[in-house]
């Protein structure tokens, strides 16, 4: 089992073997004992040996052997202590780390061996890079000859002693240890190099199947990204330099980190990326005032409270993602943005959508057509005693409701009388990497992984996807401070939030991946859902789409394409940054910025040719947007006062479900 994060790691006192030296007091007794008067004096050793440099892993002329530096005739007695602490924690590290992954074998033994050994279906994809290179010889020399001459340039450098920079635009190698030691630069330098030419020489296959090709590309980036030195101890001056200086208790932090994530995992390595223990939702997230008012099997509706006397007489219905829940919208109060919308004089409610166990696995589009959006839209009006409200769908949420609006437009349903989209896609046909895992291999993998668990994704296997579209960041960064490091995870509630997964019904996320992002069959008139294909044309009523420059999830060409697929009056505003902070970024921050045009041209390129940029957050624009569809001011609502009967306060027990 896994120590205490909190204990700190204490050297062993033991007694040692014979001639080895049991504790510093020890030592320094040997190294003042005096030496045979016939004995060939020794040549005195320079200070370098004494006190060591800044750089402890800078070689120098004057540094001892390996044998004289446990030696306590050469080093005094506090070296040989720190050398003795060193050790021990070397090993109790390593013993951790060899019980963690015996545990993890143990718990994982009895369980059944995936049915393929090349999930991701690589081996096609790189066969095909392989066969194209193999026709092409002279593409495959001038690559070889390219490769050389970037490290004949590289040697050059480091031949005539240029001053080696950092690379400020790559995280992993922004600490000045990469740039102080020539060896660890230049191992960077020639990581870089290598790895740029290879990920370029897979771009730049030709005769390969776009989708193959950018398979190819996708794992190449996921292999190169694997095998960087900063991911590995003997490579990294950062952690070589915590484990010097902290006697190796840096190391033994980094092996609990590891035994307590194995073991989080079941036997399989789950990276802390916040400290849970930290957050609790509805007592330091989650925690905008409210009413639970309905609940049913398959989601809870919340009203908040109101922050001003009077409110829009239209009230907001917000449809986020199943995927995640809902309160990424109300991390804190500084960044709520359902607070925010709140003390901007909307009535807002929130479908918080219950994390489906086994009894939902049959539960498809139509069940969360009728069940989810129609049984929300209706108890929200009878709740606000109106007959018409404007609705929000956020990422597959949006989805969701855009199929929605166009079975309303078929059957003449105008209760929702407009709506917004966050980071939301109809058209997926360049929906981003997310598409290399659609593909009827990993969908076979996916629904193997659901059977397994009686019929749901758990929640884990949608964030390692996730995780796996950014690496760096999500991955590789933890585990270099997590365990290398021995640092503790960070208290930061968007990490805790991101990690805090729900699980998803099978027939619903099988029909997503194959009608969406397999045949895009929203976006070509050929998804049906209640009984009606839907025609995204036909939805005439007022829309606001909100994309993020940087997202990796949504892109903001594939938002752009879902825009203008549908009749009516549409409006589209691209924020900076990525998927998740391009949607939450409160006006009080004065971060990022927004581009808005009021046209809507055939292309994006067109789109933002005409656009004008504006400092700071996208929300205030959509609130002048929102607020001129919203009705006549009435006075405010007070959850407990409406017709629903209050069921127990924001943020309910739906959201509160581990996976």
């Amino acid at each position: 089992m896994a120590q205490s994060k909190t204990d700190a790691p204490k050297a062993d006192k033991t007694p040692r073997k014979a001639g080895r030296p049991t504790s510093a007091k020890s030592s320094a007794g040997k190294s003042s004992a005096g030496k045979s008067s016939a004995a060939k004096p020794k040549k005195p050793r320079t200070a370098k040996v004494e006190t060591p440099p800044a750089d402890p892993f800078v070689a120098s002329s004057g540094a001892p052997s390996a044998a004289e530096a446990v030696d306590p005739s050469v080093l005094g007695a506090e070296q040989a202590q720190m050398i003795e602490t060193l050790s021990m924690n070397l090993a109790k590290a390593a013993m951790l780390a060899q019980s963690a992954l015996a545990e993890a074998a143990l718990t994982q033994a009895d369980r059944p061996a995936a049915l393929s050994a090349d999930p991701f279906n690589v081996a096609p994809a790189m066969t095909s890079v392989m066969s194209s290179l193999a026709a092409r010889p002279e593409k495959l020399f001038q690559a070889q000859a390219d490769l050389f001459n970037r490290y004949m340039g590289l040697w050059s450098s480091v031949a005539t002693q240029e001053a080696p920079q950092p690379a400020p635009a790559d995280k992993r190698f922004r600490d000045p240890a990469w740039a102080e030691n020539p060896m660890f630069d230049m191992m960077r330098r020639s990581y870089l190099l290598t790895s740029d030419w290879m990920n370029g020489l897979v771009a730049g296959v030709e005769g390969v199947d776009p989708a193959v090709k950018r398979r190819a590309q996708f794992f190449t980036r996921l292999l190169t990204d694997a095998f960087s030195p900063a991911n590995f101890l003997a490579s990294n001056p950062v952690a070589l330099k915590a484990l010097a200086e902290t006697s190796g208790e840096s190391l033994v932090r980094g092996m609990q980190n590891f035994a307590a994530d194995m073991e989080r995992g079941g036997g399989a390595l789950r990276i802390s990326q916040a400290d849970y223990g930290k957050f609790t939702v509805g007592e330091n997230v989650a925690t905008a005032p409210g009413q639970v008012v309905w609940r049913d099997e398959l989601f809870e509706l919340i009203q908040y409270a109101p922050a001003t006397e009077t409110q829009h007489q239209i009230p907001l219905l917000i449809f986020p993602p199943w995927i995640n829940k809902f309160y990424i919208m109300d991390l804190q109060p500084a960044n709520s943005l359902i607070r925010w919308l709140s003390a901007q004089g909307f009535s807002v409610f929130v479908c918080s959508w219950i994390n489906p166990d086994r009894d939902k696995a049959e539960f498809g589009f139509d069940d969360y057509l009728e069940k989810g959006v129609y049984r929300a839209v209706e108890k929200t009006l009878e709740q606000a005693g109106t007959k018409r409200l404007n609705a929000v769908g956020y990422c597959i949420g949006g989805t969701l409701l855009g199929a929605a609006l166009a079975h309303m437009a078929a059957k003449g349903d105008k209760r929702i009388a407009a709506a917004t989209f966050f980071a939301a896609q109809h058209d997926f046909a360049e929906a981003g990497d997310l598409l290399l895992f659609t593909d009827e291999h990993w969908i076979a993998e996916i629904e193997r992984q659901m059977d397994a668990a009686g019929g749901v994704l758990p929640g884990a296997a949608m964030a390692e996807t996730f995780n796996a579209l950014r690496s760096n960041d999500l991955i590789w960064s933890f585990f270099v401070s997590n365990y290398l490091l021995g640092k503790d995870p960070p208290a930061f509630d968007l990490l805790f939030w991101n990690a805090d997964q729900t699980r998803m019904p099978k027939a619903l996320h099988l029909a997503y991946l194959r009608q969406m992002y397999g045949a895009n069959a929203l976006a070509e008139g050929r998804f049906e859902i209640g009984g009606v294909t839907a025609d995204l044309s036909k939805v005439r009523i007022p829309l606001y789409f909100q994309a993020s420059r940087e997202d990796h999830i949504a892109p903001m060409n594939s938002v752009y394409r879902s825009a203008r697929l549908f009749g009516g009056d549409v409006t589209y505003t691209l924020a900076g940054s990525g998927h998740i902070a391009g949607v939450i970024n409160a006006p009080a921050a004065d971060k990022y910025q927004h581009w808005t045009n009021a046209a809507l041209p055939e292309t994006l390129a067109e789109w933002q040719a005409g656009a004008v940029e504006h400092k700071g957050s996208w929300w205030p624009h959509w609130a002048a947007w929102l607020g001129g569809r919203s009705g006549k001011a009435v006075p405010a609502r007070d959850p407990a006062k409406g017709p629903l009967n209050p069921i127990e306060p924001a943020p309910g027990s739906y959201v509160k479900v581990k996976s």
